[in-house]
């Protein structure tokens, strides 16, 4: 299914935290937290100005992101778990 976001919404898939510790524990589901860190699949096409022109987003499609622990909507698209945010949700771009 292809799907694309509008306006400043951006589409992001978590990136999987590891399963061990440095120190080598193995963490359980239950006691994992969901990551902050993700992919950007796919952009809209940016945000309108009060002019109405249209101003592109800061990220694109393949940038790996930090995003805040309550940040936008957990969808279901062809059987895997995304995120659908606004840009403004976004911390920042890890380089």
């Amino acid at each position: 299914m292809a799907f694309r976001p509008l306006g400043d919404r951006v589409l992001v898939k978590r990136v999987e935290e590891e399963e061990k510790t440095k120190g080598g524990i193995i963490i359980p589901d239950t006691a994992k937290e969901k990551p902050q860190e993700g992919q950007v699949i796919s952009t809209g096409p940016g945000a309108r100005d009060d002019n109405g022109k249209v101003q592109p987003l800061d990220v694109k499609a393949g940038d790996r992101i930090l995003f805040g622990k309550w940040s936008g909507s957990e969808v279901k698209l062809d059987g895997e778990d995304l995120l659908i945010m606004k840009e403004s949700d976004i911390l920042g771009v890890v380089s």
